[in-house]
């Protein structure tokens, strides 16, 4: 079985290229799929030598029931933090500034149809443990609250990405002067 990251050339994501998740590079294409499909955005962010990176792609990437629910809702996408450091970096700040604490990988980012944040973590585990809910549960729970709030869900969404736009007016503005 292979999925869309098999033609690639990043050694993070060809390390992905056999899960039964349907994966996307990060490109264009999966983000108009998304608006295309109405569908939620799942992205991964880690990179090949990270240790937590490795454990939840076993324990979940690597997982039939968690690929068949993903490939269902969302369309998932893996990003090689050293291929796209940008898109790394405004992910780990909305991670630091929304959770109030220092970010890591894997970097899990769950976005609506449009490409505005929803919710972002870093490692979940294979199961309910210190806390943390599975996974699994987190995009279940993701998926409903989409389904039965989403007015409520895109207001969210909304009121981030507003609060990244005026934040990055006033560092912009800030360093012209």
């Amino acid at each position: 079985m292979g999925n869309r990251l098999a033609k690639e050339t990043s050694p993070y994501l060809l390390q992905h290229r056999n899960n039964p998740i349907d994966w996307w590079p990060y490109c264009r294409e999966a983000l108009d799929e998304a608006k295309k499909q109405g569908k939620l955005i799942f992205i991964s962010i880690g990179y090949s030598s990270c240790h937590w990176c490795h454990v939840m792609a076993r324990e979940s990437f690597e997982d039939n029931e968690v690929a068949n629910f993903l490939n269902k809702h969302f369309i998932s996408i893996k990003v090689d933090r050293e291929e796209y450091p940008g898109v790394d970096k405004i992910y780990q700040e909305l991670y630091q500034i929304v959770n109030r604490r220092g970010g890591g990988w894997p970097l899990s980012v769950w976005l609506t149809p449009d490409g505005k944040p929803i919710f972002l973590g870093t490692y979940f585990p294979n199961r309910p443990k210190h806390g943390l809910p599975s996974f699994l549960q987190l995009c279940q729970k993701i998926v409903d609250i989409w389904n039965t709030e989403r007015k409520n869900v895109i207001q969210q969404a909304n009121a981030i990405a507003s609060g990244i736009d005026k934040l990055n007016e006033f560092i912009l503005s800030d360093s012209n002067e």
